[in-house]
C-alpha cells in the first residue's frame, strides 16, 4: 500500500461544487483519505536563474492510499473534476530516504 497524489487540472467543464463533500466522505469511509486541498496564488523559484512559470493548470489535490496505480485509478469514480469532464493527474508518492 502506498500514497497517491490526485491532482486536478483546471479543465472540467461540468464539475459541481455539490459533489465534493459525498465524494471526499466516500474516500475517508474506505480509509484512503489522506488530506487535499484546493491550490491558491504562487510561485516558482530557482536558485540559479529564471525559473518557469507556475503550472497554472493544477487547481487543487487529493491524496490518497492505494495498493496501485490501478486502485487509485478506481477511486476517480464519483471525482467532481474527472466526472466533470476534467483531467486528474495519478502520481505515486515515492517514500525517499
Amino acid at each position: 500500500m502506498g500514497d497517491y497524489l490526485l491532482l486536478m487540472h483546471g479543465d472540467a467543464t461540468h464539475e459541481r461544487a455539490a459533489d465534493w463533500p459525498p465524494y471526499l466522505d466516500r474516500l475517508i469511509q474506505a480509509g484512503r483519505l489522506r488530506g487535499g486541498s484546493s491550490l491558491g496564488d504562487g510561485a516558482c523559484y530557482r536558485k540559479d536563474g529564471a525559473a518557469r512559470p507556475l503550472s497554472a493548470h493544477l487547481v487543487g489535490f487529493v491524496r490518497i492510499s492505494a495498493d496501485s496505480l490501478d486502485d487509485a485509478r478506481a477511486c476517480l469514480a464519483g471525482n467532481p473534476v474527472y466526472e466533470g469532464g476534467g483531467t486528474v493527474e495519478l502520481r505515486f508518492l515515492v517514500e525517499d530516504e
